[in-house]
């Protein structure tokens, strides 16, 4: 097991931490140096860099990232591996393959189809394609990490019960951590940690609606931010070219803060 794998495993073992969303090598460097402990990747992220939607994005590309960002830092990253690249579970298990080739610590495979008519997979099928990626990833030997992520809520079929059997059925295949993205009230969060446990429990906040502390109290172990650091880079990106279009003004190029010495940053890497 290489030491960002063991590390990744520790930080799951107790307490509550933060895993920030990079969408390029330089965000993740950047991430590193402020002091987070580990990283995770972000499809949204990734696919606006790359001029896509989200999901969009193909499997060769995501490898090329993945293996990028996990040689570019020396701490732990989760990949956001979407729904494995594949429907069949047989598919998903010779993609998670290649996906632990690139340096991942952690891999999460999601429920979501992608159909708006059908969003979700359905529960037996879900099910055999967490158990795929368990059976590629102990057959790889690297001790990478599996989320199970339940995207009811995510995907507009918002469902607490629904959301804990999905739950309870991954971490039955194998998942070692649970993630059902968009939950929020106290008492969702609290009832998928006791149903999941004493597996560890992702939780996404995406906006000024809780706290770390707040969050650890209710048993969160992990905490990502998904694509919400890239979208608000962008908006001021977006905001401050919009300025100098519309306006013929410049004030968004005024730094609002200490200037960030990007070149001193990249050239120790």
């Amino acid at each position: 097991m290489s030491p960002k794998i063991a590390e990744f495993r520790h930080l799951h073992e107790s307490g509550c931490f933060v895993v920030a969303n990079p969408w390029d090598r330089g965000s993740a460097i950047y991430l590193e140096t402020l002091g987070f402990k580990a990283l995770a990747s972000t499809s949204a992220g990734f696919a606006w860099s790359a001029g896509r939607p989200d999901n969009a994005v193909t499997l060769e590309q995501i490898l090329r990232h993945l293996e990028e960002i996990a040689n570019a830092v020396r701490v732990p990253l989760n990949a956001d591996f979407e729904g494995g690249f594949a429907r069949e579970p047989e598919g998903v298990g010779v993609n998670v393959a290649r996906a632990v080739k690139t340096g991942i610590a952690g891999l999460s495979i999601e429920d979501s189809t992608g159909d708006a008519a059908n969003p979700l997979f359905e529960l037996p099928l879900a099910v055999e394609r967490i158990r795929a990626a368990r059976m590629s990833i102990d057959r790889s030997g690297t001790g990478v990490l599996l989320t199970g992520r339940a995207e009811g809520f995510f995907v507009g079929r918002p469902d607490i019960k629904d959301t804990i059997r999905r739950l309870e059925a991954y971490a039955a295949a194998g998942a070692d951590v649970l993630y059902a993205p968009a939950i929020r009230t106290k008492e969702d969060i609290s009832a998928v940690v006791k149903a999941v446990a004493p597996k560890p429990v992702n939780l996404l906040v995406t906006g000024n609606w809780t706290t770390v502390s707040e969050a650890a109290a209710l048993g969160v172990r992990r905490i990502s931010v998904g694509g919400a650091l890239a979208r608000t880079a962008w908006i001021a990106f977006a905001r401050t070219a919009k300025e100098i279009i519309e306006s013929g003004s410049f004030s968004g190029l005024s730094p609002g803060a200490p200037a960030i010495n990007l070149n001193e940053i990249f050239r120790q890497r």
